[in-house]
C-alpha cells in the first residue's frame, strides 16, 4: 500500500427531511447566496424546504449554473457575490452546480483573472475560499464529498479541472427522496458516471491495498444491482439511498488513498462533452471500453480481478476473463440505454481523435495514466477506437 493522507472535513445530513438541519449549519449572520441550476428545485419541493429552513437568515438567489458549468455565466454569479458582499454559498443541485460554486469558493478572494485558477490549476488551500453548504438534488459527481471540480468555456471549448483542500463543502445533505423527481436519462448518468469514477480509481494494476480493492468492487456491485431498481418507474427508497451513497463513496477520496489511479478516461470524455456538447457520463461509456482494450496488457490482469470479483466470470484463461470484463462493463453501459460509441451521438466525429490529440500536446499533457505514460498519440489512437 502506498503513503497517504486522508482528511474529509465534510458532514454528511442523510436521509428524509435533513434540509430543515441547514438553519443549524449555515452561521446565523451570513449574507447567503443560494445558487442552483435551471429551475426543478421550485417544482420538486427542494426549493420550499431551503427557503422554510432559512427564512431567518439573509438569503439571496443566483439560479441558470447549466449542466457542465459554464464560466461565463459563474462570472456573472461572481460579480453578484461582490456586489451584495456575500460570505456563504449554498449550492442546491447537482453535481454541476456544486462545481460551480466550488470555483465561485475559489474566486472570490482570488486576486486575479478567475480564469487562471483553471488555467494554471491553482489549488485553494484552506481558509482561502468562501465558506459554503451543497443541497444535492442529483447523485452522480460526488461533488458534494470532494475538493474537486471542472468548468467549461465556451469560447474556447475548454474544460478544466482544479480544487485544493479548502474547497471542502463545510456539510452536504443527501435526500434520497428527491430522486422521485430526476428523469431516467440523468439516473442512468448518475450510475455511469460514479461507475467510471470507481474504475478511474481501480482499473489500473494489482495492488497490495485489499480493504480500497474490495470497497471499490462493493460500490460496482452496489450500483450494478441498484441499477434496475432505480431506473424502474416505482420509487423505491432503499435503493434510491443506495445509489446516492454509492455516488457519494465513489468519489469522496476513501479508495484511492493508497493505489495508484488512472484518469486518463475522464481527461478524454471531458474533450467530448467541450466539442459536442455530450453529457458527461455519456462520453465516459464512449471512452472507457476503448481505453480498457488498448491499454490491455498492462491493466488484464486488474481487469480479470474485476472480472472474477464484480461479474462472478471464474471460467477461462487470465486475458479470456479480461476480454470478458470489458464486454460486461460495456453490456452494462448499454443496459442503461447508454450508447457507446461516438457515431451514436454525433455524425461530426471524424476528426475528433485529432482534436484530442493537438489539445493535448498544447496543453503538455504528455504522459496521463496510472504510469504517466499516455502520450496525445495514444489517446489519438484511444478515441479513434471508440468511434
Amino acid at each position: 500500500m502506498l503513503n497517504f493522507e486522508l482528511k474529509n472535513p465534510t458532514k454528511i445530513l442523510f436521509g428524509k427531511g435533513e434540509i430543515a438541519k441547514i438553519s443549524k449549519e449555515v452561521p446565523q449572520d451570513a449574507k447567503v447566496l443560494m445558487i442552483y441550476g435551471g429551475g426543478s428545485i421550485k417544482t420538486n419541493g427542494v426549493y420550499h424546504q431551503v427557503t422554510d429552513a432559512l427564512k431567518k437568515h439573509d438569503v439571496k438567489e443566483f439560479g441558470g449554473v447549466p449542466a457542465n458549468p459554464e464560466y461565463e455565466v459563474l462570472v456573472n454569479a461572481l460579480q453578484f457575490i461582490k456586489d451584495n458582499n456575500i460570505t456563504y454559498l449554498l449550492a442546491v443541485g447537482g453535481g454541476s452546480v456544486i462545481d460551480g460554486v466550488k470555483f465561485l469558493s475559489a474566486a472570490a478572494n482570488y486576486d486575479g483573472e478567475p480564469w487562471e485558477i483553471l488555467k494554471r490549476s491553482v489549488r485553494t488551500m484552506e481558509g482561502e475560499g468562501m465558506p459554503f453548504g451543497t443541497i444535492l438534488t442529483l447523485p452522480a459527481t460526488g461533488s458534494e464529498m470532494n475538493s474537486g471540480y471542472v468548468i467549461s468555456r465556451r469560447k474556447t471549448k475548454e474544460k478544466l479541472s482544479s480544487g485544493g483542500p479548502g474547497l471542502f463543502p463545510q456539510f452536504s445533505v443527501l435526500d434520497p427522496e428527491v430522486i422521485q423527481s430526476i428523469p431516467k436519462k440523468q439516473i442512468a448518468n448518475g450510475i455511469a458516471d460514479a461507475y467510471t469514477h470507481v474504475l478511474e480509481q481501480y482499473m489500473t494494476t494489482p495492488s497490495s491495498a485489499d480493504l480500497q480493492e474490495r470497497i471499490a468492487e462493493s460500490i460496482l456491485i452496489s450500483l450494478q444491482e441498484t441499477a434496475p431498481k432505480v431506473m424502474s418507474e416505482n420509487f423505491d427508497y432503499n435503493a434510491a439511498g443506495n445509489f446516492m451513497w454509492c455516488c457519494t463513496m465513489a468519489l469522496n477520496g476513501l479508495i484511492q488513498k493508497g493505489v495508484i489511479t488512472d484518469w486518463a478516461v475522464h481527461a478524454m470524455g471531458h474533450e467530448l462533452t467541450a466539442y459536442y456538447g455530450i453529457d458527461h457520463a455519456r462520453t465516459l461509456a464512449v471512452i472507457a471500453p476503448s481505453h480498457y482494450r488498448y491499454n490491455f496488457d498492462t491493466k488484464k490482469e486488474k481487469l480479470a480481478q474485476y472480472a472474477e470479483r464484480v461479474w462472478k466470470i471464474t471460467e477461462g484463461t487470465l486475458e479470456e476473463k479480461a476480454e470478458a470484463a470489458i464486454k460486461k462493463m460495456e453490456e452494462f453501459f448499454q443496459s442503461l440505454d447508454i450508447k457507446t460509441k461516438l457515431s451514436e451521438y454525433t455524425e461530426d466525429y471524424q476528426n475528433t481523435a485529432e482534436r484530442v490529440e493537438k489539445a493535448f500536446t498544447e496543453r503538455n499533457w504528455l504522459g496521463l495514466g496510472e504510469h504517466k505514460k499516455l502520450t496525445p498519440q495514444d489517446a489519438y489512437k484511444i478515441v479513434e477506437m471508440s468511434y
